[in-house]
């Protein structure tokens, strides 16, 4: 529409030149004809550059508002981000934390198997005693037991020979009695 407007002002320029030939009150019929149509094209590309003013006005204001809208976005966006470069730095944080707190636990848990293992073989060695010592006090006492059997198979013999003959017959059954005896406490 501009385009046309200024074709039509080129071509009312042109025309208003005046010819030399023609009478003076047709010239000036023609001259004001012509300066008329100059002015109509004029308005014409007046109102057709208002328009595009408009348009482009409009235009303008629209991607303005957009921007504007765009501008809060790419602010709200970068709070965003502030705040998830915040979360991820206490992530982090947490995670250095709780990898702390493990190794203090596997720490833990090594020295809690140390001790646990030292209990088990101080137990075993603890065992191993109680089984010596078993054994000894079964050595002991059944020594102490041969011991006062055979002091009373003395004592029974002594008392056998200083009783004589008469109780020689009893005293063949007791020896073998006893004999008998001590092979069962062995």
């Amino acid at each position: 529409m501009p385009t046309l407007a200024l074709c039509l002002l080129c071509v009312l320029a042109t025309a208003a030149c005046p010819a030399s030939a023609a009478p003076v009150r047709s010239l000036e019929l023609a001259q004001h004809e012509e300066l008329s149509l100059l002015f109509h094209g004029a308005l014409q590309l007046g109102q057709a550059l208002n328009g595009v003013y408009r348009a482009t006005e409009a235009r303008l204001t629209k991607a303005g508002h957009s921007l504007g809208l765009y501008g809060r976005a790419l602010g709200l966006l970068g709070q965003e981000v502030s705040r998830g470069r915040d979360a991820a730095q206490e992530l982090r944080t947490n995670l250095l934390e709780m990898q702390m707190e493990e190794d203090t636990l596997k720490q833990q848990a090594e020295a809690t198997a140390r001790a646990l293992g030292e209990v088990a073989q101080g137990q075993q060695v603890l065992r191993e005693s109680v089984q010596r010592l078993e054994v000894r006090l079964r050595g002991v006492w059944l020594g102490r037991a041969r011991q006062e059997f055979e002091a009373l198979k003395v004592t029974l013999d002594k008392t056998l020979i200083l009783s004589g003959a008469s109780v020689s017959p009893f005293a063949n059954k007791d020896n073998n009695l006893g004999a008998e005896t001590g092979t069962q406490h062995r």
